[in-house]
């Protein structure tokens, strides 16, 4: 029978959570670098044993960790987080300008056929590959080039924090940025372009501008590459042509601002948003902890309450909390700033807390195990 691994990441350590098929009893091993920043693992997807952490602290920088064993031992690979990056000035929206620095690792997206290889979204906003698992980096520059000059921090930073590879077309892969936009390589990242028609922002000078949009996360179905789904800054958008034309389809939601966005493994018209109250209320409307689900691809939406607090709850879930397993019926997992992490084996009708009190989650990964 398969097996689920969880990989989560918070503000006090890495936690590996597992448990067999039915998904029932979870085992919990951790903290790993207990007291440190685990701000995203995220495991391979053709070598089980292969997993990536980004580890960091203002006092030491960043590090990245990598485990050939699961999680059971680690290796640093590169004392400090360093590559041969562009080096330059870009400027804020009131046109004071600011030097790119490197900050640290909001994302890793590991290589669909190569343990070996892995991606890194970074602050300041930047991609950079490593194929040589972790040892070395170097930076997609082209990526800077489209508008670089007109990106600016979100709330959090300006970080590259989506890496989507598209299954179908080695050469195409999709990032987003807070606040840049989305945007797209057909040419395995030699050059991009912004995909951001139908956004709009009344935090911008220009509120349909071709790039400075706060994207939060954008979601894509193996089963159809061309249709995405993304969690705005305000709005639940979807496009059908890779990201050329978006649309909102927020219909019935009680408030269209969140961060992850997630499609159900075997129902690529399935999507789940976590609803947050507002951009200065980082909490769930009324107080109520729900996942909303959509059948459709958008538009009607359904509370998922069964299991979750549905009162007096004042939590967050941040937009790499969020995700899914392979197993069928799929497995949809999330983490809280409280420290807590669900999960569901049926879809989403029905929810268990596996973890109630651990540091506040950054992230939560699935890996689905033989």
């Amino acid at each position: 029978m398969s097996r689920v691994r969880l990989l989560v990441g918070t503000r006090k350590g890495a936690f590996i959570i597992t448990s067999d098929g039915k998904r029932q009893k979870w085992k919990i091993e951790g903290p790993h670098f207990g007291g440190w920043e685990l701000y995203h693992l995220k495991g391979s997807p053709v070598d089980p044993d292969r997993i990536y952490a980004s580890q960091c602290s203002n006092w030491f920088g960043q590090i990245v960790q990598r485990s050939s064993d699961g999680g059971q031992t680690w290796e640093t690979v590169g004392n400090q987080f360093n590559y041969e990056g562009a080096v330059g000035e870009h400027l804020w929206y009131d046109g004071t300008p600011h030097a790119w620095e490197f900050k640290r690792v909001w994302h890793f997206e590991p290589s669909l056929d190569d343990p070996d290889t892995v991606y890194a979204g970074i602050e300041d906003a930047a991609l950079l590959r490593s194929t040589d698992g972790g040892m070395t980096w170097t930076e997609f520059p082209a990526l800077r080039a489209a508008q670089g000059e007109k990106w600016a921090p979100g709330a959090g930073g300006m970080g590259l924090h989506t890496i989507v590879l598209d299954p179908t077309n080695k050469n195409r892969i999709f990032v987003a940025i807070s606040a840049g936009g989305a945007f797209r390589t057909e040419d395995g990242g030699a050059s991009w372009k912004p995909i951001n028609r139908g956004l709009k922002s009344n935090y911008m000078p220009d509120p349909t501008a071709e790039v400075g949009y706060c994207v939060h996360r954008i979601a894509q179905h193996p089963a159809r590459p061309e249709t995405l789904f993304m969690q705005l800054h305000w709005d639940v958008m979807r496009t059908d042509d890779g990201g050329e034309n978006w649309r909102e389809i927020s219909g019935d939601l009680p408030t269209d601002f969140g961060f992850p966005v997630e499609i159900n493994p075997h129902e690529p018209n399935t999507v789940y948003v976590v609803p947050i109250t507002s951009d200065s209320l980082h909490y769930p409307p009324d107080g109520k902890l729900r996942v909303y689900r959509s059948k459709i691809g958008g538009e009607e939406w359904e509370p998922l309450t069964k299991g979750l607090p549905q009162e007096n709850c004042y939590v967050n879930v941040l937009r790499d909390s969020m995700c899914t397993d392979q197993l069928d019926p799929g497995g949809i997992y999330f983490g809280t700033t409280g420290g807590q992490v669900y999960g569901s084996a049926d879809g989403g009708d029905s929810w268990n807390a596996i973890a109630r009190d651990l540091p506040a989650v950054l992230s939560v990964e699935a890996q689905t195990l033989p």
